[in-house]
């Protein structure tokens, strides 16, 4: 037993890597890719406009099949898997740098969405290897790992952007290809073979997925949560470097450096604050602080008039990059060790159909403030709306940790009046 737990433990640095190079890979082309679909674009309504349709090719497809991809990983286990995402995202890298038209880009982005489930896959990987009571902590270093790509990937991405906007393309797809290997010659599997699964397409379709994930014991208005927060992340993110670009004309250079700072505190908090939080605050506790924090940040980000305050806000945010991680590690609980991949691949498959809502709503928000001159406060409209939705999971968060407690509550008073006397 104490040589399985060793070998489990010793698991834990190998995915740590492998979620690493995947985010620096990620990061690598969020600062270009609205420049690239810009030199497809005819204005900037049409930019924002044919990014949010890329964006949604992505999240529609992945949003399909993350819950079968995460039922695959419960019955063949998750290393398999994972390797199919580092193909996926390699595909799609290196079909975008070759792309010649629009119609290219949607088609890759496709593809890569129905191959790539990694961060579910790999919180799944985490949750085989670690008892329930240390996942935040751990779920917080995947998190950790997470922000240090996205620390590395966007400035890298910027740089290698303003030699040719096709480099970075390239070289995410050569780091993908390089995961790819790492994972098939090193990365260790974490399901064991007892507690593998059938594979069942009725259990594995998106809606059904959704569905068993709302009856979990234990998890209910969490649900509402994860959805609501997930969109706000996305149309953030789907906004982010568009609307840097009208409201204070920076390229790509400089969203790649204001992303490395959100990597940064990302990997300062969960990567070594997350612990010491955990030691004074419940998850619970954690993510009600973290929805509030993420409130203010986005209406703050949305009324920014000049560039440094936005680096000001991505920096007090402190209790806002806890949210993903204490939520996480409050489902994870609620399942049982046989259906990680599957309910862990329901998260992932309701984040993407945030993903799939997030350019539909931020791409025509994006275009109608367009024409605002630079540092017009109308420009944060998509920002407003993200606040908006953090408030709208703060408000569910707030009433199913009460209910939670109330059921405890009532549940202790039952079984004393049962005690004999």
């Amino acid at each position: 037993m104490l040589k399985t737990l060793r070998s489990r433990d010793a698991a834990m640095p190998f995915i740590m890597l492998t979620v690493l190079l995947d985010m620096v890979a990620i990061g690598l082309i969020i600062p270009v890719l609205p420049a690239l679909v810009g030199s497809f674009s005819a204005s900037k309504s049409d930019q924002a406009y044919w990014y949010g349709v890329i964006a949604f090719s992505f999240g529609f497809s992945n949003f399909l099949m993350s819950p079968v991809l995460g039922a695959l990983s419960d019955h063949f286990g998750r290393r398999p898997v994972l390797l199919l995402g580092f193909l996926g995202l390699g595909v799609s890298f290196f079909g975008t740098a070759f792309a010649t038209a629009l119609w290219v880009l949607i088609a890759v982005r496709v593809a890569a969405g129905a191959m790539q489930a990694n961060a579910a896959i790999a919180n799944a990987y985490v949750a085989d290897i670690t008892p329930p009571e240390q996942r935040t902590k751990r779920f917080g270093l995947l998190g950790a790992m997470m922000g240090l790509g996205f620390i590395v990937g966007p400035v890298m991405g910027g740089l290698l952007g303003a030699i040719n906007l096709q480099l970075p393309f390239l070289v995410a797809g050569v780091l993908a290809m390089v995961n790819l290997l790492y994972g098939y010659f090193v990365l260790p599997e974490s399901l064991p073979i007892a507690q593998r699964k059938a594979f069942s397409w009725r259990s594995a379709n998106p809606v059904a997925s959704l569905r068993k994930l709302a009856q979990l014991r234990g998890v209910g208005p969490l649900v509402g949560v994860v959805a609501f927060s997930g969109l706000a992340q996305f149309v953030l993110y789907t906004s982010w470097v568009l609307y840097s670009s009208f409201k204070f004309g920076w390229g790509p250079l400089e969203n790649g450096w204001s992303l490395a700072m959100v990597g940064l505190v990302s990997v300062a908090v969960q990567g070594f604050l997350l612990g010491r939080l955990l030691k004074r605050f419940s998850p619970q506790r954690l993510a009600i602080l973290g929805l509030i924090s993420s409130a203010l940040a986005c209406a703050l980000w949305g009324a920014a008039t000049e560039g440094w305050m936005m680096y000001v806000v991505i920096g007090v945010n402190i209790f806002g990059v806890t949210v993903a991680a204490s939520v996480q590690s409050l489902i994870s609980s609620a399942a049982d060790s046989r259906s990680q991949g599957q309910t862990l691949g329901a998260v992932s498959s309701l984040n993407s159909l945030m993903a799939v809502l997030a350019p539909m709503l931020a791409a025509p928000l994006l275009a109608l403030v367009s024409h605002y001159p630079r540092g017009d406060w109308r420009i944060g409209a998509p920002f407003y709306f993200c606040s908006a939705l953090q408030l709208a999971s703060l408000c569910l968060a707030i009433v199913h940790f009460r209910r939670q407690r109330n059921s405890s509550h009532a549940s202790r008073r039952e079984a004393g009046t049962l005690e004999p006397h």
